[in-house]
């Protein structure tokens, strides 16, 4: 048996697979997000430990003999976090989240080291763990004094589980720290936040061994014998999970934020575009990420001023589109990652006449969240990655209409798997397997069965590139407008 714990921002899920990946059974317990200033979004570490330990002991009580066969724990977690510690291991303050942007003004300057996108691979966005150190620096100076260690969340799990300080190579790419071509720890990078490789975790590939369970857990839950692999970022987790780990692989996620996930063979940065470029879980091998923040979330902002619900918006528009929407969305609602990079920007309804409906509008939120993954697709391919087909994850691929719209504007099938979970937790417990078992990746890492696929109609291709060219051209305009 294998276990899979990912911390998400709102719980901690735990998944449990036997030898032949069959889900024995899972377990989410519920945490909190403080925000205690506009833009701050904090945790308390703490709280990912009880929670992991409240769904393993509900695994415990359901499945207790197959909880006491695990020989293999992976992990998978929210990425760039910031959890400070002490020189005695403890928490010297609430962890600083990925969507926290109190630290826009360091993350800037940071940025403006021509370092950063050259070794990391990436623009430093606030969002990431190096420019909160940064902040802490500045704002909280005696707490950073203190500071001998900096662990991602998932990484303060494991010095739980295992007592080890130890990373993997996919989470630890998020920090802005990382050399992410050569997998290894910038002392450049490091030394521009006053840190140094003393105050991070060792690095493992997400398959390796990073430690082994605490006896005394092992124990409580019956185990024993218990190996804990290096794990990975969520998005590289669920990448595990959906086989997404050949060159030519890809996913896209259609949850409250999007994301274009594409697995790469070698390291393909393109920092002008926003597009993160991070190594993958798996040894040498790396992955590139297009992210925009209002996937879903556009759906759902437009269905409640509708006064209705996203399932009935996009039933009533029919079985497929026969043609783009008249009216252009820009999903912007809450800023934009790939290709703008653009916190200020909101979104947009463009074109509006007397003749446009309720059905009309619900295309157009459909038909710009399309766009805005067009968007990360060219980002990709300008940076070499040419994909020949997207697996549909996430709420959003619950409706045929929006990926038949997706596949008409990215001009490639669109394939959606069999009912399954695919997601973070039971990819960490594919990890889980590989590090007890010493498994090949490839064997593990099988896509799932594909429901049904989504061809492109190719009568409709010039007018979805002619509406995909005048949503491209809204935004200078539209940015202009916003300053």
């Amino acid at each position: 048996m294998y276990l899979g714990l990912d911390i998400g921002t709102s719980g901690v899920k735990a998944v449990l697979i036997d030898a032949d990946q069959k889900i024995i059974g899972s377990a989410n317990t519920a945490i909190t997000v403080s925000r205690p200033h506009s833009g701050w979004s904090e945790q308390d570490p703490k709280s990912w430990i009880s929670a992991t330990e409240a769904s393993l002991d509900q695994l415990k009580m359901e499945f207790g003999s197959a909880l006491a066969a695990v020989t293999g724990i992976g992990l998978s977690g929210q990425m760039h976090g910031a959890t400070l510690l002490d020189s005695a291991d403890e928490i010297l303050r609430p962890c600083i989240l990925w969507n926290d942007t109190r630290s826009h003004k360091q993350a800037a300057e940071l940025d403006a080291n021509p370092l950063f996108r050259k070794q990391s691979g990436n623009i430093v966005f606030p969002g990431f763990t190096a420019p909160k150190l940064a902040w802490v620096k500045d704002n909280e100076p005696e707490i950073f004094a203190q500071t001998a260690k900096v662990l991602l969340p998932k990484d303060y799990l494991r010095l739980w589980l295992t007592g080890e300080f130890v990373s993997d190579m996919s989470d630890a790419s998020g920090t802005s720290w990382l050399n992410v071509e050569a997998r290894d720890w910038s002392e450049d990078l490091l030394g521009a936040t006053d840190l140094g490789v003393q105050h991070m975790p060792s690095l493992v590939e997400g398959s390796d061994v990073s430690g082994t369970l605490r006896s005394e857990l092992a124990s409580r839950w019956g185990m024993k014998d218990v190996v804990v692999a290096g794990g990975a970022g969520d998005n590289a987790a669920s990448a595990i999970g959906l086989g997404t780990v050949q060159a030519g692989s890809a996913f896209a996620s259609l949850g409250t934020s999007g994301v274009l996930f594409a697995a790469n063979e070698t390291y393909l940065p393109n920092p002008e575009s926003a597009v993160h470029a991070f190594c993958h879980a798996l040894p040498q091998m790396w992955h590139q990420m297009g992210v925009f923040l209002s996937a879903t979330d556009s759906l759902n902002w437009w269905a409640k001023v509708a006064g209705s619900n996203a399932a009935d918006l996009t039933a009533s528009l029919g079985e497929k589109p026969t043609a783009p929407a008249a009216p252009i969305f820009l999903p912007y609602m809450s800023g934009e990652r790939t290709p703008h990079n653009d916190a200020a920007i909101r979104g947009a309804f463009v074109g509006l006449d007397h003749a446009h409906d309720q059905a009309a509008m619900t295309a157009a939120v459909l038909d710009g969240v399309g766009f805005a993954l067009r968007d990360s697709m060219e980002a990709l391919r300008a940076a070499g990655t040419h994909l020949n087909k997207v697996m549909a994850v996430g709420g959003g691929s619950n409706s045929d209409y929006w990926l038949q719209t997706i596949s008409n504007i990215l001009g490639l099938p669109v394939e959606l798997p069999e009912d399954g979970d695919f997601g973070a937790a039971f990819g960490a417990a594919r990890l889980g397997l590989m590090s007890a078992e010493s498994a090949d990746p490839l064997d593990v890492c099988q896509p799932p069965k594909i429901k049904s696929v989504f061809e492109p109609n190719r009568s409709l291709k010039d007018d979805y590139e002619t509406s995909y060219q005048r949503y491209r051209a809204l935004y200078p305009a539209l940015s202009g407008a916003m300053k």
